[in-house]
């Protein structure tokens, strides 16, 4: 395995116990620990990159037996980033033979037009040979066909490279296991920190406490929340806004509740103040008291084109 990774200040953190089960639980241990350190908004260069590593290559491998290479460029966030880390993930753990078998597909991915691209994400090779394959009786005038059938023909051959890769992926993995690879890898980490639940979240905190800008990093958490939070979540927001109250926890929503004679959508949600009801019409939207049923705050929508 190689040895040319520098050594990292962070330890790669494992739950208690994880490292004597199954290799599937070994690695999935090294996830939840990657998710809870990302949720407590520590970063890449806070995380230890064996650990990253390992969740990369984790998630290149779900994602290519799910539904191909296709599937793993369609949901990867940064894939310069991320390519990076699987190619370091499977270089470490010994993964020679699917570390080459990546850097071949990566290479025939981006050699794609931008077409042939979304040919292959949508998994339709089919339609890059279009009509042309259909003239077979030689009788097309079309100056342009016989280049434009080639074009098809190659645009159709790029693609069905990429899938043969794909397949090639799936075999290769009969004889080089990147999940028993992984979890031998993680289990022989240098430093390797096995903590309880308890130990886990008190070190997870430990970490945030010495982040330097960690009031910035909230509030740009809090804005990306904002901007990716359902509709119905940001009225229910403004309600409280309106009545002065701050949202704890949207619960549940009810399909079935009665308002004002009529069966409609309520979503029950609770504040620092108590229980409380979101329901809308056409032009308002009301947070009303579930024991009073009084109306406690009301927004009105907006024109469309305002």
């Amino acid at each position: 395995m190689s040895t040319g990774q520098p050594a990292s200040k962070h330890p790669v953190v494992l739950t208690t116990g994880s490292t004597e089960t199954a290799n599937e639980e070994v690695v999935d241990s090294n996830v939840t620990v990657v998710n809870a350190m990302y949720e407590e908004l520590l970063d890449a260069p806070e995380i230890a990159p064996n650990a990253l590593r390992s969740y990369y290559v984790d998630f290149y491998l779900t994602q290519a037996l799910a539904g191909g290479f296709a599937q793993y460029v369609f949901t990867v966030p940064e894939r310069e980033e991320i390519d990076a880390y699987v190619r370091e993930g499977l270089d470490g753990m010994g993964a020679a033979a699917h570390l080459e078998l990546f850097n071949r597909t990566v290479a025939a991915f981006d050699a794609l037009s931008e077409d042939d691209a979304d040919a292959y994400l949508d998994g339709d090779t089919d339609v890059l040979a279009g009509v042309d394959s259909e003239d077979t009786d030689g009788d097309s005038t079309d100056d342009d066909g016989g280049s434009a059938s080639a074009e098809a023909d190659r645009s159709a051959e790029a693609v069905r490279e990429l899938e043969e890769l794909d397949e090639e992926f799936e075999s290769l993995l009969e004889t080089e296991d990147i999940l028993a690879l992984n979890a031998a890898w993680l289990r022989s980490q240098e430093g390797l920190l096995l903590l309880d639940d308890e130990q886990l979240e008190l070190h997870i905190a430990e970490r945030v406490a010495q982040i330097p800008n960690l009031a910035e990093r909230q509030a740009e958490a809090a804005e990306e929340a904002l901007e990716n939070a359902p509709e119905f979540e940001l009225i229910i927001r403004e309600l409280c806004d309106v009545a002065g109250q701050e949202l704890r926890k949207i619960t549940m929503g009810d399909p079935n509740y009665e308002h004002n004679g009529e069966t409609t959508l309520a979503w029950h949600f609770t504040t620092n103040h108590g229980d409380f009801i979101m329901v809308e019409d056409d032009e308002e939207a009301y947070m009303i008291s579930p024991s009073t049923k009084e109306i406690v705050a009301a927004v009105e929508f907006e024109e469309a084109d305002a």
